[in-house]
């Protein structure tokens, strides 16, 4: 992640969070903490 000046750099970041949450976190809602971590 980068300094608060450069927005640009965080958009591959900000990215790869959103596959996360679509892809694991979402479908997976009712899952125990200690599930979602062997997830992800």
């Amino acid at each position: 992640m980068s300094e608060p000046a450069t927005p640009v750099d965080n958009a591959v970041v900000e990215s790869f969070f959103k596959s996360i949450k679509r892809e694991l976190v979402y479908p997976n809602k009712h899952k125990t903490k200690a599930e979602m971590k062997v997830l992800i």
